[in-house]
């Protein structure tokens, strides 16, 4: 009898305390209508040698040159740009492109970037080390976001460049023609207006310890305003980003209410630069929960500041957030669930965040020495959002189980995010679950409409969370796809541990 009742009562726990988890969806509490510039890319010359990648001196490799710019490449199409790429970003449905840096903007001259290739000087990489030819400049970079299907958003040196010449490159780039630069875009083979519309002042300038030229933040508010003047002379209708804070140590907080107090008549967007920062891969509960909290809390932050800027100044425009810069660099399916939750951060804060640039470019495939590139699970996961979560971003609410670290206490263990398409009635149900060990079933309800049909989950998980991605196992990225059973306005669904799903459902009219 006493054994009998042990047995019932070691029961318990799991009869009585078993996790359980709802996620409520409410399509006519709207947040904001997505931006799709949040699917973009960003792209720079960065040349790594073999010590920084872990590998023997004698190797060296350049993010741009002999990767996505290969001449030599069979798969390299007219423009020496190679199409494995391009098709990729095509069928990821990239919107635009941020170039040429990154740290390199900061000590580039454009002007080294133009005319016959076989005439433009050799320089050193003043950010990254290296010597770049200079063979992919302006007109490059343009067809390849029009081989993409992408806009250009492009960058000015406000480090070591002048101002003037961040007002030429516009006239480069837009002046319909009879001056200088515009008829000089016209001998190079170019003669209509690219109408690049969105403009970077600058990159990281507040990066001391690692930006060419940074600049305190009175001296770039002064610099940036007098060269948005400079350029909106060449061009009155563009648009400006202004250099956010990216070195969040100090006080941080000020650098961004000076810009914004001083040029916030001026920027259409505030750049934030933020990679995941959780901590090392090898504590699974601290890099997940940190960096979740720490990304989500930074677009919080500033999406405040802009608020209070916005209140004491009382500018006539909107300022957004653009998210120009971000990433995991995990190198395995540790880096799978900090770009969902990143994505999912962007589609929460539809309100706010406007644009937002991957990095980088290449960083959506995976390559193999022997075989070139190939579809990671990274591929994939974007693929699910910039193909799927276009439409407006609505009310979601979770419940279930948390978690804490050292640093942050009540982290659930469901990340969701919802997009309701009108134009398809259909909705998308973006959920992370960051149980390592534990699959979480879960009741979905729709506050007020009933789901249609069926339902469709696509999972995307991985068995080992740490083993570098493999040419030989891509067919094993695929994501698994499953019906779900819809009952009205409720389905029921049990998230994998450690995964991403994305649930698909139409909406009975």
């Amino acid at each position: 009898m006493k054994k009998l009742l042990f047995t019932l009562l070691s029961m318990l726990p799991l009869a009585l305390f078993a996790q359980t988890a709802t996620i409520k969806i409410d399509i006519n509490r709207k947040i904001s209508d997505i931006d799709p510039k949040i699917y973009g890319v960003f792209m720079e010359p960065i040349h790594f040698n073999g010590r920084r990648m872990g590998l023997p001196d004698s190797v060296e490799f350049n993010t741009l040159y002999g990767n996505l710019y290969d001449p030599s490449s069979p798969l390299a199409d007219a423009d020496s740009f190679r199409k494995d790429y391009i098709d990729a970003m095509k069928e990821l449905k990239v919107t635009n492109m941020r170039w040429p840096g990154g740290n390199f903007l900061m000590g580039y001259d454009w002007k080294d970037g133009i005319g016959p290739k076989d005439q433009r000087p050799k320089r050193i990489n003043l950010a990254w080390g290296g010597i770049d030819n200079n063979h992919v400049g302006t007109d490059e970079w343009m067809k390849l976001n029009k081989s993409i299907g992408s806009e250009n958003i492009v960058g000015v040196n406000l480090g070591l460049g002048t101002i003037l010449d961040a007002a030429y490159l516009v006239e480069y780039c837009n002046y319909k023609g009879g001056t200088y630069y515009s008829d000089l875009r016209g001998k190079n083979g170019h003669p209509q207006p690219y109408g690049v519309k969105i403009w970077d002042l600058g990159n990281e300038v507040d990066g001391l310890p690692w930006e060419l030229g940074h600049k305190n933040a009175e001296d770039y508010v002064e610099t940036a305003r007098e060269a948005a003047k400079a350029m909106t002379a060449v061009d009155p209708t563009i648009k400006f980003v202004g250099s956010g804070s990216s070195y969040y140590s100090g006080d941080w907080l000020h650098w961004n209410q000076t810009v914004l107090n001083g040029i916030g008549d001026k920027i259409s967007y505030l750049s934030i630069h933020r990679y995941w920062e959780g901590g090392s891969p090898d504590n699974y509960y601290d890099y997940m929960g940190n960096g979740a909290m720490d990304f989500d809390g930074k677009i919080k932050t500033v999406a405040n500041q802009i608020e209070i800027a916005t209140a004491k100044n009382d500018f006539k425009h909107p300022i957004y957030l653009s998210v120009d810069e971000w990433g995991a660099f995990a190198r395995s399916f540790m880096s799978v669930l900090p770009i969902a939750q990143c994505l999912n951060s962007f589609i929460r804060h539809a309100d706010v965040v406007k644009m937002a640039n991957f990095t980088m470019l290449t960083s959506l495939l995976s390559s193999d020495p022997k075989n070139g590139t190939f579809k990671s699970p990274v591929f994939y996961t974007f693929k699910a959002f910039s193909n799927n979560c276009i439409g407006a971003s609505v009310d979601t609410y979770v419940a279930c189980d948390t978690f804490g670290t050292a640093q942050f206490r009540g982290i659930p263990y469901l990340d969701a995010t919802t997009v309701y398409s009108k134009e398809t009635n259909t909705v998308f149900i973006n959920v992370i679950n960051r149980d390592k060990d534990k699959a979480i079933t879960t009741d979905i309800e729709n506050i007020d409409a009933n789901f249609s049909g069926k339902a469709e989950a696509s999972i995307i998980n991985s068995d080992d969370l740490k083993a570098p991605f493999e040419y030989d196992k891509r067919n094993q990225y695929l994501p698994v796809t499953k019906d779900v059973k819809v009952n009205g306005n409720k389905l029921s669904f049990t998230f994998p541990p450690h995964s991403f799903t994305q649930i698909k459902v139409g909406i009975k009219k």
